[in-house]
């Protein structure tokens, strides 16, 4: 693969599945066994896009958008149904040593490391199985315990460690080769903020170290706006958007979030409401949505005429964006409105 060749190269990815049906009921059984009814399902209906060596990228969407299906053909755990697929250079499918020795999948729970024997233990079968030189191996798993923290876990039966101990093991384990690619099906599911802060700070510093491209999904926004500029969106396996994450932000939510603090008090909901929709009054301090274009006029309205302590303006959440995105829009008149982008070549 050339310099200038992207990490990731998608075009018209489909994948559909057949699937049984039958009524309930004993005749429905009777008459199943004679002739199956089949529907087929689409779980990636034709995206395209394109991933640039060194890069991280969110790759967002609800349960059953489509992702962790396209994760797996990228990774070669599945065959396409059609398109073109290539990561770092290679037909994923085709499960090269070359290219499973470049990439690796971390799926949130799913354990790859045996249950009843010591984490180092399952480190040098990894190590084996990769045919990672000794030197090498050490080096690297010296790395990944200190940015990790995993010194005191090592030599601990993988069944006595917590969630998140096993999920920092479970990253380690998948890392030791040193893959380009890293494909990160919800890494920080079920982790405590502690420790999904950790985590995300992990992959951002193997990121820059190893210079690694990144696919990662997650629900927790939180991983998203920490590591990502750029965010793929699928949904219903179409895609919906690809682009920068501030770019999302700004088309898809025509508000800006102002917050704030009043001596003495909110005072009454009805009273504040004049300066624009309240979206919550607590402790002495106004949480108002105003839309984007009064956001100046809505300011200094509340300043002038409210005794103001402290002013912040923002942009909504990220988690009430991604909910617009998929909704498609409130209506022509409150909200931008989204096409599916699945016939459009990559950005």
């Amino acid at each position: 693969m050339s310099i200038s060749s992207p990490a990731i190269r998608v075009r018209e990815l489909r994948k559909t599945y057949e699937v049984h049906e039958r009524e309930a009921g004993l005749l429905a059984s009777v008459r199943s066994l004679v002739r199956r009814r089949v529907k087929e399902v689409s779980a990636v209906d034709g995206i395209s896009f394109e991933v640039t060596p060194g890069e991280v990228v969110g790759f967002l969407g609800p349960n059953g958008a489509g992702k962790t299906t396209t994760l797996k053909v990228l990774s070669g755990l599945l065959y396409p149904t059609a398109g073109e697929v290539a990561v770092l250079g290679h037909v994923p499918w085709r499960r090269e040593k070359t290219f499973l020795r470049r990439m690796t999948l971390v799926m949130g729970q799913r354990n790859q490391l045996v249950w009843d024997i010591p984490v180092v233990d399952s480190f040098e079968l990894n190590r084996a199985i990769y045919g990672v030189g000794r030197d090498e191996f050490r080096l690297t798993l010296n790395e990944l315990a200190d940015l990790l923290d995993l010194g005191p876990l090592l030599t601990k039966p993988v069944r006595n460690l917590s969630l998140g101990e096993r999920m920092k093991c479970e990253i380690a384990a998948a890392l030791l080769h040193r893959p380009r690619m890293l494909f990160l099906d919800e890494p920080t599911l079920g982790l405590d903020v502690t420790m999904q802060r950790r985590i995300r700070s992990f992959v951002a510093e193997y990121n820059q170290r190893h210079e690694a491209t990144v696919l990662l999904t997650s629900h927790y926004m939180a991983d998203v706006e920490a590591l990502c500029r750029r965010v793929v969106v699928i949904h219903h396996g179409q895609l919906l958007f690809d682009g920068d994450l501030a770019v999302l932000v700004q088309r898809f939510s025509p508000y800006k979030t102002i917050a704030v603090d009043l001596e003495g008090g909110g005072g009454q909901r009805d009273d504040l409401s004049r300066y624009g929709e309240v979206m919550s009054v607590e402790d002495g301090r106004v949480t108002f949505r105003i839309p984007k274009a009064k956001t100046a006029s809505a300011t200094s309205r509340l300043l002038a005429e409210l005794p103001v302590t402290d002013l912040t303006v923002a942009d909504p959440p990220i988690e009430e964006v991604i909910d617009r995105v998929f909704a498609g829009g409130a209506g022509v008149d409150s909200e931008p409105r989204i096409e599916p982008m699945g016939k459009a070549g990559p950005r």
